[in-house]
């Protein structure tokens, strides 16, 4: 609401907008088909095991359609809602690209942190939300000072910083431990909100420095659009991927975990010793004790998957920079086009 009030405060209407003749409600209609039935698939395909559900194979099904024909449709439109043909600027279609790439990143890292917070570590919610406060402020007031920056120097220089600093902090995250805390996770999420903070202002500035200024609001909706899909498809890849690993990092640890290792039955032994001083039933001691030790091998199973998604992550962002070759400097506003 705040936001609102304050928009329709000091966001003036643009000269060089555009009113469109007749609105595109079949162009409506199938992009939200498509994204909505994208997004529930999506949601609900690591709980429903994917593919082997007859009810994701139909969301993927009437998504893949719904969207197919959405694009035929809007490039033979003469009113397109979202007119695609500006992706002929190539600089607008890398920048979309890079930014489906870092809405993956971003956003899969983003759910896999609160997860490990309050799995492994036990943090309630408030205690997880002021662990990510900090780095939520980093990169507010990083993009704030780039904002002030804009147009000085080659923005693709800021991205490279960017993407830089986020897989140093994803390399930081992959050092965390069941045994952490809160001073460890300090700093590696400063680095990352400041990673993201050179990355998301220069980077829609250069998606968007060909494009004419009336064209600059259907570029500003594709691109926020791949985003916020990458973000999607981020989070159905951690969720699945975390399952998966944890679950083959726990077969890799129990090959570990018998009767024949003796750190196993020195660790058993300490478990029954801790049980029996607790006052545990004897009878009970032993059922209890190897429930334990499960139980440990799981959680080092897990954070074993963490770690390995910290790296994913971190290194698919840096595998995206080649992009930024594709892009030229440009050190002018959205909008450069006009120049031309």
């Amino acid at each position: 609401m705040l936001a609102l009030a304050l928009s329709l405060s000091f966001i003036q209407d643009s000269r060089f907008q555009q009113k469109a003749e007749r609105v595109d409600y079949v162009g409506l209609v199938l992009l939200a088909a498509g994204i909505g039935t994208l997004q529930t698939m999506l949601e609900r395909g690591e709980r429903l095991d994917w593919f082997e559900s007859r009810e994701v194979v139909t969301y993927g099904v009437i998504s893949a359609v719904s969207l197919l024909a959405f694009v035929w449709h809007e490039l033979t439109t003469e009113h397109p809602v979202v007119d695609l043909r500006i992706l002929k600027s190539r600089q607008l279609a890398v920048g979309v690209v890079f930014g489906g790439v870092l809405g993956i990143c971003l956003y899969a890292t983003v759910f896999v942190l609160p997860v490990y917070l309050q799995n492994l570590q036990n943090f309630t919610a408030e205690q997880t939300g002021f662990v990510i406060l900090p780095g939520a402020l980093a990169s507010a007031f990083t993009m704030a000072v780039m904002g002030r920056f804009t147009g000085k120097f080659d923005g693709r220089l800021s991205i490279l910083a960017g993407v830089s600093i986020f897989a140093l902090s994803m390399w930081k995250h992959a050092h965390f431990t069941t045994a952490s805390g809160m001073t460890d996770f300090f700093w590696p999420l400063i680095f990352r909100g400041v990673g993201l903070g050179l990355i998301f202002v220069p980077l829609t500035n250069l998606a968007l420095a060909d494009l004419p200024m009336s064209r600059i609001p259907n570029g500003t909706g594709l691109f926020n659009l791949m985003r916020q899909l990458g973000g999607s498809v981020g989070i159905a890849i951690s969720a699945t991927l975390l399952q998966r690993f944890a679950t083959i990092n726990r077969v890799q640890l129990a090959t570990h975990v018998t009767q024949f290792s003796e750190a196993t039955r020195e660790r058993l032994a300490g478990i029954t010793a801790t049980l029996i001083a607790q006052g545990t039933p004897p009878g009970l001691v032993d059922g209890k004790a190897l429930a334990i030790l499960n139980l440990q091998v799981t959680k080092q199973a897990m954070m074993l998957s963490f770690e390995q998604l910290f790296l994913l992550f971190g290194a698919c962002f840096v595998l995206s920079l080649p992009l930024l070759l594709l892009m030229h400097k440009s050190k002018s506003m959205p909008g450069g086009g006009m120049a031309h």
